[in-house]
């Protein structure tokens, strides 16, 4: 009879036992936010879930940057700060989060960059008003390893499917639209093109419309000299930031294919239905004579060249993942 109630007070435990350890991990798995850490073998993002303990929007990012700065729990996981990567100052307004990193953020090669710098723009971007986060080392803006400024960044930077690689080559058909021969009217080209998964997809077509056609029917509507310094997605409006070599005036394109090479193109994306030009960041002036850069643009097939008129419109872009079919153009 002994025995048999030492058993029955063991099993007794270990059901609230079981019972305890299920909720805390029904809890963790409920949890609407996470701290995002880089995984051991540095190829992803790992998600922890996370309740903190702040509520208003400055306070939470204190408190998840100091989160951030610490070593993880889980020794598989790796905090985004890292070789010395520290944080130097940060503010914000306006919606807008900019993070000053001291110099060496740069030393960070490219591929543990793009890693560290998406856990920390994806843990910050859960904050309740924090609608984009912009990098900086010292006072100047973060550059790619191109010498492009990186931008802006929002949740969608960052290109990454639960399970995979966030360096993963994807493939993608995009339609862009150049100018014709003449510069007087819109050419468009289908292209197929294989891309690294840690592009936005935007920036991916504004790199594509910069470079100019692979066909022979067209040239780049994009002045030369123009660089790309940021462009993200907020509520279905693109917003892209090109370089003062936009200005650069190119009378042999027409002033309205300049601006709806670049409109077109970016509405053929699927979260894309508006576009919004500015020089670096300054949307107040006028694209030469008449194109109001404060202007929103929609999608306008009314500069196509009559070659094109009557061509069926192409789908929205769609990923490797969604099996699109190839398109000759």
């Amino acid at each position: 009879m002994k025995i048999r109630n030492q058993m029955l007070v063991l099993m007794v435990v270990l059901i609230m036992v079981t019972g305890v350890y299920g909720c805390q991990n029904h809890q963790e798995a409920a949890s609407e936010y996470n701290i995002y850490y880089v995984n051991k073998d540095k190829t992803k993002t790992v998600a922890v879930g996370y309740e903190p303990k702040e509520e208003g929007a400055e306070e939470q990012i204190r408190e998840f940057l100091d989160v951030l700065s610490q070593e993880a729990r889980d020794p598989d996981h790796r905090r985004p700060f890292c070789k010395g990567t520290k944080l130097e100052s940060w503010k914000f307004e306006k919606n807008q989060l900019c993070l000053y990193f001291n110099s060496a953020y740069l030393e960070l090669d490219n591929i543990e960059e793009v890693l560290c710098r998406a856990a920390i723009v994806r843990t910050l971007i859960q904050v309740k008003g924090v609608e984009c986060i912009s990098f900086y080392v010292g006072d100047a803006p973060l550059v790619d390893k191109e010498g492009t400024p990186v931008g802006l960044m929002t949740a969608e930077s960052f290109i990454e499917n639960p399970g995979e690689q966030i360096n993963t080559i994807q493939n993608a058909n995009i339609t862009l639209y150049f100018a014709n021969e003449k510069g007087n009217a819109l050419v468009k080209e289908v292209q197929e093109i294989h891309y690294s998964s840690n592009i936005s997809v935007e920036k991916l077509v504004m790199e594509q419309l910069l470079k100019g056609p692979q066909g022979k029917k067209g040239q780049a509507a994009i002045p030369d000299g123009t660089k790309l310094v940021g462009v993200s997605v907020l509520d279905g409006v693109c917003f892209v930031n090109l370089s003062e070599g936009f200005l650069n005036q190119n009378y042999e394109i027409a002033e309205p294919v300049v601006i709806y090479s670049i409109a077109n193109s970016l509405a053929e994306l699927p979260d894309v239905n508006k576009v919004q030009i500015s020089v670096n960041g300054d949307s107040k002036g006028v694209y030469r004579e008449k194109m109001k850069l404060s202007t929103i643009y929609e999608r306008n097939l009314d500069y196509m060249d009559a070659s094109e008129q009557n061509q069926e419109p192409q789908q929205k872009m769609r990923t490797s993942k969604e099996k699109p079919e190839k398109t000759d153009d």
